[in-house]
């Protein structure tokens, strides 16, 4: 390892976990289609939930998908008040060349799925109890 890059290269190695793991949920070969869900379902996500929720997930992220999760981030106007189909199109509009081809429903129970394994139980609890009862729902129950 470089000296003053273990950092990078640790959150390289971790987000190539994330999306290792998000392409063996969904069984997909395709790193940048598993990129593509990850961050489209974490944007969605960040959007639907408070400022201040919003900021307690990104800390629990790796720096790299930290990144992405808040890419183009405007706090204001937050949370937004969309339902299951507005949270759902978010994630399709992200793979504009295949839509019709996507199941987002699918996709955000992955990638929730992935959340669950790899961040703390208390913040995924807060998280769900602060959506609408048909987006918590797409969470999978944390036994299993």
């Amino acid at each position: 390892m470089r000296p003053g890059l273990d950092s990078f290269d640790s959150t390289v190695h971790k987000t190539h976990e994330w999306l290792q793991d998000l392409m063996l949920e969904l069984g997909w070969s395709d790193r940048h289609a598993a990129y593509l869900a990850l961050r489209a379902t974490l944007q969605a996500l960040r959007d639907r939930l408070s400022i201040e929720e919003a900021v307690q997930l990104g800390a629990q992220l790796p720096m790299l998908v930290r990144g992405f999760y808040y890419e183009g981030w405007t706090p204001g106007g937050k949370p937004l008040r969309i339902h299951k189909d507005e949270f759902l199109d978010l994630i399709r509009g992200s793979f504009r060349a295949t839509p019709d081809r996507l199941d987002p429903e699918r996709v955000a129970r992955a990638v929730f799925k992935l959340l669950s394994r790899r961040v703390s139980a208390g913040e995924i609890e807060d998280v769900k109890n602060s959506l609408p009862k048909e987006l918590r729902e797409l969470w999978p129950d944390r036994a299993a």
